[in-house]
């Protein structure tokens, strides 16, 4: 019975929402609910799946370049497992907070949860900064990446232009993503993107088993720790994209059925990143150490072409996943947050496009950029602070005692899910922040010595006449 009336006081808001959109019969909601308005599990699925894996998907065979096959292959699974256990764990943060909250009659309707929030409610401002900090730094360069993607991507169809100048349009391009509203309204956006995602992968795969080995190819990795880690690393960062888990969460009509959706799309994306991974390192070995952009080296032929269009797409859409949550923060700062003007919501949000638009014309390192905020900023973000944050929480036998969602009985436990955190946190912490820090700063100060910052072409080959 407890259970029962928890799972009314979390869905309750949204399940009235639901029947209102249900009331109206007009075409317009109609096409509005089809492609626009979405809540499901399904949406939720398509969402999360979409955005984990977008251009890095390009830079895999890269960090199998550093780490070798065996290797590459393990850490992937390994991380994919742990992102989605620290995924599970924010989850179950979000739904003893907002059931927490609905109990003291807190409306939610114009508001949008976020990590920081679930901190700040169930930890306090310490906890609130720290998430803050960490969750905004992340998204902030997260949305670097994709414009410096985008045109690493879209070079190899035009190379009329520098990448740098690429940057510039694609930036301006990505500003766009002002006028949408919130995580509901990617129904569509998930879903083609997904297809993009997949169509690239498996385009990968095939087109470098076609190609087969280059002449001479080699498979040296691993050859040095500071390469080692950084490809860990940038499969750390490949599994960490659960920074907007709280905001997909909280575009659903029940978002306590979020709980398996994390690891049934990791478990897709898997299907998606070892075969096309594995088939480019195979294919051309360590000529990836000096092309992080699988694309690269790929023949140009119209499906190649095809996968680069999609990739921008994509890009576009996983830039706006990651800038979202940012425009809410910035929202609730200026105080517009709950206002239902979407114009007014619009032009308040361009300032934060800024930034980001002049951090990827400084460092336009795509892959290296990956391994470093993977590093300093994923680490922190989606794997040890939701682990610490859980065991805090429910430190206190009251708290267990009292706790919405329980520990699986699988697990052995409280005992055993304490002991899965401390594993997450020491791990991460050694391995992914002190080794992985180590390794990718390096690799990272190295291309800005090699190449400078406001680097105008970054790893372009000599332009033909």
């Amino acid at each position: 019975m407890a259970s029962e009336k928890v799972e009314t006081v979390v869905a309750g808001n949204y399940l009235e929402m639901e029947r209102e959109e249900e009331d109206s019969k007009s075409t317009s909601s109609k096409f509005s609910r089809l492609f626009w308005h979405g809540g499901s599990v399904y949406d939720a699925w398509f969402s999360c799946a979409s955005n984990q894996v977008a251009q890095v998907l390009l830079t895999l065979p890269y960090s199998f370049s550093q780490l070798g096959m065996v290797s590459g292959i393990i850490f992937q699974l390994f991380y994919g497992l742990m992102g989605s256990w620290t995924a599970y764990l924010i989850t179950v943060l979000y739904v003893e907070y907002r059931t927490r909250k609905e109990r003291e009659k807190v409306d939610f309707r114009n508001h949008v949860i976020q990590w920081f929030e679930v901190l700040d409610g169930l930890l306090g401002k310490h906890w609130r900064n720290l998430g803050l900090f960490f969750n905004c730094t992340f998204l902030l360069f997260g949305s670097v990446i994709q414009l410096i993607a985008c045109a690493s991507n879209i070079y190899y169809i035009n190379d009329n232009l520098d990448k740098r100048t690429w940057t510039y349009i694609f930036g301006a391009c990505c500003a766009t993503t002002v006028f949408i509203p919130s995580f509901h309204n990617y129904r569509i956006w998930s879903f083609l993107g997904l297809i993009m995602t997949t169509y690239t992968a498996w385009y990968m795969t095939i087109a470098s088993l076609i190609h087969g080995q280059v002449e001479g190819v080699t498979h040296s990795g691993p050859t040095k720790l500071v390469l080692y880690f950084t490809g860990a690393t940038n499969i750390l960062y490949t599994f960490g994209g659960h920074a907007v888990t709280v905001e997909i969460m909280h575009a659903m009509w029940k978002p306590q059925k979020f709980k398996m959706i994390y690891l049934i799309a990791t478990l897709y994306v898997l299907t998606l990143t070892l075969p096309s991974a594995s088939a480019v390192y195979w294919a051309f070995g360590d000529n990836l150490l000096t092309h992080s952009n699988a694309l690269s080296l790929l023949p140009r032929t119209g499906f190649r072409d095809t996968a680069v269009i999609l990739m921008l797409i994509h890009q576009f859409i996983t830039f706006g996943f990651a800038c979202t949550p940012l425009y809410f923060v910035w929202e609730k700062f200026v105080g517009v947050h709950e206002t239902k003007s979407l114009l007014k919501r619009a032009l308040v949000r361009l300032p934060v496009v800024v930034p980001i638009w002049f951090l990827a014309i400084i460092f336009p390192f795509f892959g290296p950029i990956n391994s470093t905020v993977g590093s300093l900023l994923v680490s922190f973000t989606v794997y040890i602070i939701p682990a610490l944050a859980h065991m805090v929480t429910f430190a206190s036998a009251p708290a267990r005692e009292n706790a919405v969602e329980r520990p699986p009985s699988i697990l052995g436990g409280w005992v055993g899910l304490y002991s899965m955190n401390v594993f997450v946190v020491v791990w991460v912490l050694v391995v992914g922040f002190g080794l992985g820090g180590w390794a990718s700063m390096l690799n990272f100060i190295h291309q800005v010595d090699t190449f400078g910052l406001f680097a105008k072409c970054y790893q372009c080959p000599p332009h033909k006449a």
